[in-house]
């Protein structure tokens, strides 16, 4: 049953009371279900309001993701290769630096260094300063890339 129905009931329901009109509590009752069916109205007034505009938004949506995908689809191709550094296309120097927590066996003081810092094999400890060494001469053995850094290393 929708609300519409649902006060015609109601209504019905009152209607068959065969309540004297002349009484204050009949007219109060009554006025109620006038509010009741104009609340009614106006409830069924929003929900095609809403039904419409949820289907304006569908197709808005739906219109967005074609431009999306014809904007974006530039961006997505690397002239370049996956492997690039110049910037132009999307390559790795977009990416975000990559944090480490380190440790210092001295002191117990955990330190977050960057991975160009790993990379550069040492540093000293802000509490401590001992010197934390790292190496990775057993993981570049390893490595399977064919990139122009392992092949130097190699």
């Amino acid at each position: 049953m929708n609300l519409n129905e649902k006060i015609a009931y109601i209504r019905g329901l009152a209607e068959g009371l065969n309540l004297d009109q002349s009484k204050d509590e009949v007219k109060v009752l009554n006025a109620i279900i006038e509010l009741l069916d104009d609340m009614a109205f106006t409830v069924t007034q929003m929900e095609e309001l809403c039904d419409d505009l949820s289907e304006q938004i569908d197709a808005v949506d739906e219109d967005l993701s074609y431009l999306e995908d014809d904007f974006y689809e530039d961006y997505d191709e690397d002239e370049c290769g996956d492997d690039c550094d110049c910037g132009c296309c999307g390559g790795d120097d977009e990416e975000e630096d990559v944090y480490y927590d380190v440790t210092c066996p001295t002191c117990g003081e955990t330190i977050s260094v960057s991975e160009d810092v790993l990379l550069c094999g040492e540093i000293n400890c802000p509490k401590c300063g001992e010197v934390l060494e790292f190496d990775f001469s057993e993981l570049e053995d390893e490595c399977d890339c064919d990139c122009e850094e392992c092949a130097e290393d190699k």
